[in-house]
């Protein structure tokens, strides 16, 4: 079945104790993809990057109650998952999720939440994604791939760049299993986007702290919930493949390694 992986990441400008409507970064729509009622989607993970302690809430009239929803509480600084890594949350297509935020109400401080997505089968959208024993089983090296953003201060996406631009690491006709990543700055998302991966955006909270957290992200993910969640790239397609992040006013740019599992064939 097409599977898909999807980070969706929004932003709301000094929304103070106030709950306030995300508005969504490029290409991000908070209406669930396709039109297969039965279906499986997935919330995977949720995580803030707020400036003041605020609460994020993700609210469908499909889900648990529409008046909350997923109700989750963000402190400072520490852009990290909010919920259970199990893959429980089912959310359905076509429908229209709710997503809201609170936070500083300094002016022209930006607040600003996301989103992983898990989609089991989406038609036309067939990433090339596998499970954590799968990893295991055809894991042969480790690599590290380093970017430096140069990330915008208006909220939303921004600093694109090739995965190979600064260091041309990875082979041709090889694939390679994004297993985590590094940062050395704080911002809300980093995301990576690529053929391999019906050019659909995957991605994790920016935490620099926090590095066996994101060393780990979507191996971690993949063990947690069962799902093949654990996005590969063929090397063929480094030059087709970017690697983005979305950032607050303050506009600090990251030194990003991302880290490559190569697979032997299978």
């Amino acid at each position: 079945m097409p599977k898909f992986l999807q980070v969706l990441t929004g932003f709301a400008t000094a929304p103070s104790t106030t709950q306030t409507a995300l508005t969504m970064g490029a290409g991000d729509s908070l209406q669930v993809k396709g039109n297969k009622e039965n279906s499986p989607v997935k919330l995977i993970a949720a995580w803030a990057d707020n400036q003041t302690a605020g609460y994020v809430r993700v609210r469908s009239t499909r889900m648990h109650d529409a008046a909350q929803g997923i109700r989750l509480r963000s402190v400072a600084s520490d852009a990290e998952n909010l919920i259970p890594q199990c893959g429980i949350q089912r959310l359905f297509q076509g429908d229209v999720l709710i997503a809201d935020i609170s936070g500083s109400a300094t002016a022209g401080d930006i607040e600003t939440a996301a989103m992983l997505l898990y989609y089991e089968d989406l038609t036309g959208s067939d990433a090339n994604l596998i499970t954590y024993d799968e990893l295991w089983k055809r894991g042969i090296n480790q690599i590290g791939i380093e970017n430096t953003l140069a990330l915008g201060t208006g909220g939303g996406y921004s600093g694109s760049e090739a995965i190979n631009a600064e260091y041309d690491l990875l082979k041709a006709n090889t694939w390679y299993a994004l297993a985590g990543y590094l940062t050395d700055t704080e911002c809300a998302t980093l995301g990576w986007t690529g053929p391999d991966w019906a050019n659909g955006r995957v991605g994790g909270p920016g935490n620099e702290t926090e590095k066996e957290m994101t060393a780990n992200w979507f191996a971690r993910l993949a063990r947690d919930t069962a799902l093949p969640v654990i996005p590969v790239m063929n090397g063929s397609n480094k030059g087709n493949t970017t690697i983005d992040g979305a950032q607050d006013e303050n506009g600090a740019d990251p030194l990003v390694i991302s880290l490559f599992v190569e697979l032997a064939p299978r």
